[in-house]
C-alpha cells in the first residue's frame, strides 16, 4: 500500500508549489523563522502555527490539520454529524441552479446562525479510521466536510458524474482501489481543492487533458464545505430551499 510522506515533507512540497521560501513562509505568516524551520525539519507543528500558514498557502485552515495530521480542536469539526446526509441533498438540489441562484443560496447559509456545539465531536468509526496513503489522506479531507461514505458517493455524483457505490470509496480510503489520476481529479472538484495542489500532496499526476472543474461544481463544492459548521436541520432547509424556492421551473 502507498504511503504520502510525512507532515513536514507534505509542508515543504506546498511551500515550492507555491514557490515560497522557508524566508517568505516567515514573513509571509508572520511566524519566526526558527520554529518553521523546526517543523520543516520533523518537529510537531503548533495549531496556531498551521492557522498563520494556512492563508498563505491557499489552503482552508482545517485541510492544513488535517493534511499535518493534527487533530482538529473542537470549535474546527463539523457541527452535526447528521448533517452529511442533507448535505449530499444540498448539492443534488443547487448544482443545476443558475449562478445568481447559486450565489443567493450560499448568502442565505452564510447569514444562517452558527450554534453552540452541545456534545464532543464523536470519535469516527474504525471503518472511517484510514491508513496513511494518499486515498486515507483524501476520505479524511472528505470527513472533513462532514461527508461520509454515502454522503459522499451521492456528491460526487452530483459533482462530477461518477457513479460508484459508498463501500467502494471506503476501499479508496483503506488503499483497496487505487486513487488514480482521473479519481484524484474528482476529488479535487468535490473538495473544491485545486487538483495540482492534491497532486503535490499525493505524489500522483494529474489526468491527461485534464482541465478545471465546471465553475458550478466548484462554487456547489465550496457551498458543502460551508454548511459544515450548520445544524441538520439548517442543511435541509437550504436543500429545500434550493429544490422549490429557487428553482427555475
Amino acid at each position: 500500500m502507498a504511503e504520502i510522506p510525512s507532515p513536514d515533507v507534505l509542508l515543504a512540497r506546498l511551500a515550492e508549489h507555491r514557490g515560497l521560501s522557508i524566508e517568505d513562509l516567515s514573513r509571509l505568516a508572520a511566524v519566526p523563522e526558527a520554529g518553521l524551520r523546526a517543523v520543516l525539519d520533523g518537529a510537531a507543528p503548533d495549531p496556531s502555527l498551521l492557522k498563520r500558514l494556512a492563508p498563505v498557502l491557499q489552503l482552508h485552515v482545517e485541510d492544513l490539520f488535517v493534511i499535518a495530521s493534527v487533530p482538529l480542536p473542537q470549535e474546527m469539526t463539523p457541527l452535526d454529524p447528521r448533517a452529511g446526509g442533507e448535505a449530499a441533498l444540498l448539492a443534488r438540489n443547487a448544482i443545476g441552479l443558475p449562478r445568481q441562484d447559486r450565489e443567493r443560496l450560499r448568502r442565505i447559509a452564510a447569514a444562517l446562525p452558527q450554534q453552540d456545539r452541545i456534545r464532543p465531536t464523536p470519535e469516527p468509526p474504525p471503518y472511517m479510521k484510514y491508513p496513511q496513503g494518499p486515498g486515507g489522506l483524501v476520505m479524511r479531507l472528505l470527513a472533513n466536510r462532514n461527508l461520509g461514505w454515502s454522503a459522499g458517493a451521492k456528491t460526487f455524483l452530483s459533482l462530477t458524474g461518477r457513479y460508484w457505490s459508498a463501500a467502494t470509496y471506503g476501499q479508496v480510503g483503506h488503499g483497496e482501489v487505487e486513487l488514480t489520476p482521473d479519481l484524484q481529479a474528482d476529488y479535487a472538484t468535490v473538495l473544491g481543492i485545486r487538483a495540482d495542489d492534491l497532486s503535490v500532496l499525493t505524489g500522483i499526476g494529474l489526468p491527461d487533458g485534464h482541465r478545471p472543474p465546471p465553475r458550478a461544481a466548484v462554487e456547489v463544492a465550496g457551498l458543502v464545505r460551508g454548511v459544515r459548521r450548520l445544524t441538520r436541520h439548517q442543511v435541509r432547509e437550504l436543500a429545500d430551499t434550493a429544490e422549490h424556492e429557487l428553482r427555475v421551473p
